[in-house]
């Protein structure tokens, strides 16, 4: 399995096949956090990769963050000085009970994981594993906010090809014959397997989220359903607001408005029609009173050193693409 990525220079990201995509991606995930994280606020970043996404919890005024992750903390020392403590541990956020590795952490405020909680769902045990870490670490009212593959799309477009297989210049899926059929039983929903490759990004088996049976099984576990749309969906709404707009200018994915004509690409756009974004929220009402002290329990700058490797929730054999951060403001 593909998932160490190599870090790449401003150059290399830019000459990318997917550039824009990345870039749609990252207004996407920037807009969830704009929507639903708070001044103050306290972050559980589940499958952080790299810690890309610190940057905008940074801009979001966080209190703190937590983060599981398999990347390289070197990263990290590039970047600017944060303006909020972190704490990375390494290990399988989809096997641990991070209740008992964070126990003196939580509860946090909001919940965070992108493009990652469909790597849960090869067994049932794993995904009720993952939504249980959610619930246990959020306050009462907290938020969960995340994308994922959206099974419908992929279901649809593996039934209207002839064969296993379909895809376009930038990516391609392949479901194994053992659903010949294409049809895929409700009472069975975990362990469906698919190749997925995307250009200078993925390369990997994933496996399909029934989005109405991950409602049900959320709900099990204090987890309302606020909203899910498709990324299309998602952005044509989004879009019409005008700090949004003028967000998605800044990060480029459609040119910036002036010298930069460059835009996403046919092949791009259907890529990300693969993809929903989702809200959760977690049943009670908060009590911001009763925050935690969680101050100085993190670092404003973090090197490879800082990386919590708790054997409590590593994995035996390679870490898959699934990993978790957390994060605290002053």
């Amino acid at each position: 399995m593909k998932n160490a990525r190599t870090n790449q220079t401003l150059e290399e990201r830019e000459a990318s096949p997917i550039i824009h995509l990345k870039k749609l991606n990252n207004w996407i995930k920037s807009v969830l956090i704009q929507l639903y994280a708070r001044r103050g606020d306290a972050v559980l970043d589940l499958a952080c990769g790299k810690g890309g996404d610190l940057i905008k919890w940074d801009k979001a005024k966080i209190e703190d963050c937590r983060t599981r992750y398999n990347g390289d903390a070197d990263h990290h020392q590039r970047r600017k000085k944060f303006t909020f403590p972190a704490r990375l541990i390494c290990g399988d956020c989809f096997e641990a009970r991070l209740d008992r590795v964070l126990a003196n952490d939580g509860p946090f405020d909001i919940c965070s994981c992108q493009f990652a909680m469909h790597y849960s769902w090869s067994t049932e045990a794993r995904a009720r594993r993952a939504l249980a870490n959610v619930s246990a670490l959020l306050r009462p009212g907290g938020t969960f906010i995340g994308t994922m593959p959206d099974a419908n799309v992929i279901i649809k477009k593996l039934r209207q090809v002839e064969g296993m297989a379909f895809g376009n210049g930038v990516y391609w899926i392949k479901f194994d014959e053992e659903f010949s059929d294409k049809k895929f039983k409700s009472s069975s929903p975990f362990g469906i397997k698919y190749k997925f490759h995307l250009e200078d990004a993925v390369d990997c088996p994933e496996w399909i989220v029934p989005f109405h049976l991950f409602k049900s099984l959320a709900e099990e576990y204090d987890l309302e359903l606020v909203f899910v749309k498709n990324s299309h969906e998602f952005v044509h709404e989004y879009m019409k607001k005008p700090e949004h707009i003028e967000l998605m200018r800044r990060l480029g994915a459609l040119g910036d408005g002036n010298q930069d004509q460059s835009t996403l690409s046919p092949d791009e756009w259907e890529v990300a029609y693969l993809y929903l974004t989702f809200v959760l929220k977690k049943h009670g009402q908060p009590d911001r009173t009763q925050a935690n002290s969680r101050k100085d329990k993190g670092q404003m700058q973090i090197s490879k050193e800082d990386v919590i490797k708790d054997k409590r929730i590593m994995t035996r054999g390679p870490l898959r693409s699934i990993d978790n951060i957390g994060y605290e403001a002053d």
